[in-house]
């Protein structure tokens, strides 16, 4: 099945389901479902067995903390260097890391060793695995489908995660309890043996490498990734955006678990059920996402889902009638699906290839960061002033939240065109003869500007400003001389030359039409000098 990965994949009709003809897509799909029906059958045993051990709800919610809270430590770190290695090698390796993990949590839970730290430094160590396996498992997407494709692969990989979400609960909880959550943990331990063989006999393209610049250094690398993520306007509002919406929505999940036992006196089977609600919800919405996506607009979408899933929040503190809480549930399902989903492929459509996994990295840290962070305020707040009042709270979080969203308006990413362009002249072929680490560099280019054009020539070159910070300079300006009217000077400066050299690599074809509108106001294309520091301190 995997032997013809490595061919060229075919044109296919654009449908919803036109990745899954893909046979590589198709393969780490379908494993990537059996990965994650496991996990979600180990979310449930692992909370249901930390309210065994103890009925604290900050214990509880901390299993929440645990999972996210890696992504703090490890998630732009693990973009970075998915940015940088053979990502099929990084994912066998973190994919066997969360194999070990979950077959020492089982055979603790099988000798009845088990103890609210071990539950939760395994737990940790699980989202440890996933925080470093996230980013480039998003990121060897737009390797696996054409381009044309990849919103459709994106969405099919939300679809598949929440059937998972959908299935895996109602098993968990089953299972739990039949057989003990130790036996949920050791069926986890061997879910990921399918995405490991699959990954195994994957040949990744030997084509997707960086190009002929000198390759980055690991602290480069994340300074690079650190700096685009400040110089980009449309992801820092994507960013704020899901910060908001996680740290609020983080209460539904997080306390989930207690209001299933202590309000509702469920067992573990009723609580797997509840998240299967959850689940099932998700997978309907998305197949409807799109039709609702050619209907409102981004911004209009997120707030409608938004004030959904908050109604699902209060309804779960607030509802005791089980057909009715199971309704609600699944309409927060949806409105969940709905959000992430639009979320997600703005993070995996917003950045050009050579910076893509350490913004994922950036976007996960935020996300799951969020949740880790939420789950534990939410946790606190609801050991004060109870489980209803936590929820209601939460759920007016999630309303008030929308009022940034005239300020932090998400552009979609389908809207930039992230394409490589090249459009940057070729640097003079000796600076490829000098060492790399030289520097700093200061690049200076002189335009003339025409007295009738200077001002809007001026404001061209403030989005030209940004763009020369995203993709490397240190600083950035644009002078003019008094003494000669007409000749502006851009100066800018980079840490090394070796990361100016990777700076004409970084250019996408929006940045060439920015770039573009900026020379047209000028007489001509600008001489253009290089100099590299004699003395530093």
């Amino acid at each position: 099945m995997v032997q013809s990965m490595i061919s060229s994949p075919q044109v296919q009709p654009d449908t919803p389901w036109s990745p899954l003809a893909l046979a590589a897509f198709r393969a780490i799909w379908i494993a990537s479902v059996v990965s994650n029906v496991g996990s979600w059958m180990q979310n449930v045993g692992v909370a249901w067995q930390m309210t065994t051990l103890t009925p604290s709800p900050v214990l509880v919610a901390l299993i929440q903390t645990a999972t996210s809270l890696p992504v703090f430590l490890v998630g732009l770190p693990a973009g970075t260097l998915a940015d940088l290695v053979d990502r099929r090698r990084l994912l066998l390796v973190s994919q066997t890391w969360m194999l070990v993990a979950a077959a020492i949590l089982s055979g603790l839970t099988f000798a009845g060793r088990t103890t609210p730290l071990t539950l939760l430094l395994l737990t940790f160590a699980l989202g440890l695995g996933a925080s470093v396996n996230s980013p480039a498992w998003q990121a060897i997407v737009p390797e696996l489908v054409p381009r044309r494709q990849l919103a459709n692969a994106i969405a099919l990989n939300g679809a598949g995660f929440n059937l998972a979400r959908a299935t895996g609960p109602a098993l968990g909880g089953l299972l739990v309890a039949a057989a003990g959550p130790a036996f949920v943990f050791l069926l986890n331990a061997l879910s990921f043996l399918a995405t490991i063989v699959v990954l195994y006999r994957w040949r990744r393209p030997a084509a997707i490498s960086g190009g002929s610049s000198p390759t980055e250094r690991l602290s480069e690398a994340l300074h690079a990734g650190l700096r685009y993520v400040r110089f980009a306007p449309a992801l820092r509002a994507l960013l704020g955006r899901v910060a908001i919406f996680v740290v609020c929505a983080s209460a539904l999940w997080a306390l989930l678990p207690l209001v299933a036992r202590q309000q509702l006196g469920l067992d573990s089977s009723g609580y797997g059920l509840l998240l299967a609600c959850l689940g099932i919800g998700a997978v309907l919405g998305a197949f409807v996402l799109p039709r609702f996506r050619r209907r409102l607009s981004l911004d209009l979408l997120i707030s409608v889902a938004s004030v959904v899933f908050a109604v699902g929040t209060a309804a779960l503190g607030w509802v005791g009638f089980l057909p009715l809480l199971g309704l609600a549930l699944a309409a927060a399902g949806v409105a969940w699906l709905m959000v992430m989903s639009s979320f997600n492929v703005a993070a995996q459509t917003i950045a050009p290839a050579w910076v893509s996994a350490r913004v994922l990295g950036t976007y996960l840290l935020v996300s799951q960061g969020g949740l880790a962070a939420g789950s534990f305020a939410w946790g606190a707040v609801a050991d004060r002033l109870g489980l209803p009042a936590a929820l209601a709270l939460a759920a007016g979080g999630l309303v008030l939240g929308l009022a940034v969203a005239p300020v932090w308006r998400l552009k979609p990413g389908e809207r930039l065109d992230v394409r490589p362009s090249a459009h940057l002249a070729e640097p003079p072929s000796v600076l490829g003869e000098i060492e790399p680490s030289r520097g700093p560099v200061l690049v200076i280019a002189e335009y003339r500007v025409r007295p009738e054009h200077a001002a809007e020539f001026a404001e061209a070159m403030q989005a030209v400003r940004i763009v020369r910070r995203r993709d490397g300079a240190a600083t950035w300006g644009l002078f003019e001389d008094p003494t000669d009217p007409g000749r502006y000077l851009e100066t800018f400066i980079i840490h090394s030359l070796g990361e100016h050299l990777r700076q004409h690599e970084r250019g996408t074809m929006s940045d060439k039409a920015i770039e573009e509108r900026a020379l047209r106001l000028a007489d001509g294309p600008p001489e253009v000098r290089h100099l590299i520091a004699a003395l530093s301190e």
